[in-house]
């Protein structure tokens, strides 16, 4: 116990876990938190489920990944380092962001909120590269990685709880115990997430620098800027089953994708208060998220990578069906309890195992946050582009379809899994493991 609480409180971890912190605040800003604003405010589900466009930087990521491999930004970078300057440079723009989009009424400006929504997706994603590659390059240890991936889920979902459950909770209490107007109390919900920012910029100037790649001297910045990216994407694709590796990427996570946009419009239109919402939805759902987390990272230690890709595919496509109960059960407090217990607690688990096998993939350290963009990026394909149409799809289908089609959607990711199993891709992968 004492070794695990050394471990955990280490500083590459603990920098780690702070930065997934920073990492999780704009994603509900944009997402779930925006939703509920918009719905409050009288706009319609299918003008909702459209705004989750606003994601498309999370899937394009990748495009532009391989400038935080070879660029440095200017001054911050030789202060600190190629990744934390670049860190610090998407964090004070992120605050900016927020805090121009928390003026914007959704009914009246819907595009000036769509403008702003996409501002604070692009520097949230640009964030993310540079999370990812400072987590891959400054742990070392099989220990360090799982222990750094239990607390970057832990410190994600802590802020997901802050710009989700804080935020609401937030703007019920300004409404509800000072009567300020609706507009006003979600203006103060948002720029309090904003300043929530400044906890990335803390854990940025905390954190050690990973030890960057020699450069060649003379090297020019376009000509590193090509080599990179070139690399990059030879170094993976010239890899055995490549494009069957990305398909599975793409796929692993379309269940999730595919009905956590509407979670919180669906827990509101079936009769629960935004109280409600947040006790359950935001506050006990982060006790299964926290237990989920460390669960994933034994697992990670425990067992072979692909057993537990195995265990957490069919646990967050079967998690998915407690929403269709729930439909039929209706505005019942002890079924969502329930339903959101285990939903949290399979998703924390899911989270911690892709992440570790998306970190298993990347290769060379020159490549880090190109690779590791390109992964994540396929895994916002469903979030992002599943997303915009789940709107349509649940006027059109009821809740309690809507949400059997989420788990049928994971299928196809664990069809995959066992192509790839069947081809000895995880022998290949991590050789001293069988499967």
């Amino acid at each position: 116990m004492k070794d695990a609480f050394a471990l955990y409180t280490q500083r590459d971890v603990l920098s780690v876990s702070l930065l997934g912190f920073s990492s999780g605040l704009p994603l509900a800003l944009t997402g779930g938190t925006l939703a509920l604003w918009m719905k409050d405010v009288g706009v319609t589900l299918t003008t909702i489920g459209l705004f989750s466009l606003v994601g498309l930087p999370y899937t394009l990521k990748f495009l532009w990944a391989p400038v935080l491999d070879a660029v440095d930004v200017p001054l911050l970078s030789r202060l600190l380092g190629r990744r934390r300057g670049w860190l610090l440079a998407c964090q004070i723009v992120l605050i900016a962001a927020i805090a121009t989009l928390a003026v914007q009424d959704p009914v009246v400006s819907p595009f000036a909120v769509a403008a702003c929504a996409l501002a604070v997706a692009i520097a949230s994603a640009t964030q993310d590269i540079a999370v990812d590659a400072f987590r891959v390059e400054r742990l070392d240890s099989s220990s360090e990685q799982a222990a750094g991936m239990a607390g970057y889920v832990t410190g994600y979902r802590l802020a997901m709880l802050a710009t989700g459950a804080g935020v609401i909770a937030l703007v019920a209490y300004l409404e509800e115990a000072h009567g300020l107007p609706r507009a006003t109390s979600w203006f103060w919900g948002y720029m309090l997430a904003g300043a929530c920012v400044t906890i990335g910029v803390i854990a940025t100037l905390f954190a050690r620098e990973p030890k960057a790649p020699e450069r060649k001297a003379g090297e020019g910045t376009g000509h590193r800027l090509l080599a990179t990216t070139v690399g990059a994407f030879r170094d993976f694709l010239t890899r055995d089953q490549a494009v069957m590796i990305l398909l599975f990427v793409m796929l692993f996570k379309f269940c999730d994708a595919f009905a956590g946009v509407l979670t919180g419009p669906f827990v509101l239109d079936i009769g629960f208060s935004k109280a409600t919402y947040v006790e359950i939805v935001k506050v006990v759902g982060f006790g299964g998220t926290i237990v989920g987390g460390f669960v994933g990272a034994y697992l990670a230690r425990a067992h072979p990578l692909v057993t537990c890709l195995w265990i957490s595919g069919v646990l967050q496509m079967t998690s998915n069906l407690g929403f269709t109960l729930q439909a039929y059960a209706g505005p019942n407090a002890s079924v969502l309890t329930g339903v959101i217990l285990v939903e949290n607690f399979t998703s924390a688990i899911g989270t911690v195992i892709f992440v570790a096998y998306l970190s298993a993939l990347c290769g060379a350290r020159e490549h880090t946050a190109t690779q590791y963009a390109l992964l994540t990026a396929l895994t916002a394909v469903g979030r992002t582009l599943l997303g915009s149409s789940s709107g349509a799809i649940a006027e059109a289908s009821g809740w309690p379809l809507f949400f059997a089609l989420t788990a049928v959607a994971g299928l196809p990711g664990l069809a995959a899994l066992g192509w790839l199993q069947a081809k000895g891709h995880f022998r290949a992968l991590r050789p001293d493991e069988a499967g």
